[in-house]
């Protein structure tokens, strides 16, 4: 199946970029958001972005300032903002980028199924949620995958295509040619907890918050050994500072709770201390650093 019209629900930090993207790869894209006010704001940065980028493009050569011009006309002109699910009922694809609430997400598949056409393909963008429950949700749990992007969407070149038992194989297979058409680098893997990504990168920082709990070593320290050691770009405290600890948090719950005798998901004291504290990192200007925007201060 050529996945030629794209739904993309939800138009904030994942799903402006995830619109673009699609739009940019030749589909015709729907961009679903719950009120004007958070539309308009999706659709401006979409707006910005494709600018820069043809910009870029221009400067380094790539591309001549018409061939920029031409770029951004045609990827604004295949977007289409909408207040209306209903308007997503003939996409072939519909990809997920709302709050990461299970309950939540679960409830908008269950209503998309009964909106949607029989060959629309349903896509959860969750970075830690089981995709076979909100599969099951849907009503159509063989049409259905996962399609984690990272953010930014517009540059990280990776996403994560994730299959169920029940998933069918030409969806699958679609999935990942869409990918490809946005311009990313798919890989494949089971639905399992946090996918590939996240499941070495969450209890990695975790291991970091044990150490310092421990007083093993200092922050900078570990960050420093991690950043020259392994030549990560961040060590991975400033890195759950970036990501937010309320995220980080909220994401081991969720894994500890269905699988409570996995010691990879034990919850870090310090972690929940923190949050208590309202210290959630760089989006509260303090959490393992003090913050000053995107610099630590």
């Amino acid at each position: 199946m050529q996945i030629k019209k794209v739904g993309v629900i939800g138009c904030g930090l994942m799903g402006h970029g995830i619109v673009q993207i699609a739009a940019q790869g030749g589909c015709e894209v729907i961009a679903v958001e719950t009120e004007q006010a958070f539309l308009d704001k999706g659709l401006a940065r979409i707006d910005k972005s494709v600018k820069k980028l043809a910009s870029k493009l221009v400067e380094k050569g790539k591309k001549s300032a018409e061939e920029g011009e031409a770029m951004v006309a045609k990827t604004l002109a295949s977007i289409t903002g909408s207040l209306d699910k209903n308007d997503l009922a003939d996409c072939d694809l519909v990809i997920e980028a709302i709050v990461e609430d299970l309950d939540v997400k679960k409830a908008l598949f269950a209503e998309l199924g009964g909106i949607c056409e029989d060959k629309t393909i349903f896509a959860s963008n969750t970075s830690s949620f089981p995709i076979a429950e909100m599969a099951e949700a849907s009503g159509r749990k063989q049409r259905f995958v996962g399609l984690h992007f990272f953010n930014p969407v517009q540059l990280m070149r990776l996403v994560e295509v994730v299959r169920t038992a029940d998933t069918d194989e030409d969806v699958f297979a679609s999935a990942r040619a869409f990918g490809e058409a946005c311009g990313k680098s798919p890989v494949s893997c089971k639905d399992t907890p946090g996918f590939v990504v996240n499941r070495l990168l969450v209890p990695y920082m975790v291991q970091a918050l044990n150490m310092l709990e421990r007083g093993d070593a200092s922050k900078e320290d570990i960050d420093t050994a991690m950043q020259l050691g392994c030549g990560h770009p961040m060590g991975p405290l400033t890195l759950t500072d970036y990501v937010g600890l309320d995220t980080t948090l909220a994401i081991l719950r969720g894994w500890k709770d269905r699988y409570p005798t996995e010691p990879a998901f034990e919850v870090p004291a310090l972690l929940e201390q923190l949050v208590a504290e309202g210290k959630l990192g760089r989006k509260t200007g303090e959490g393992f650093y003090k913050w000053d925007g995107d610099k630590k201060s």
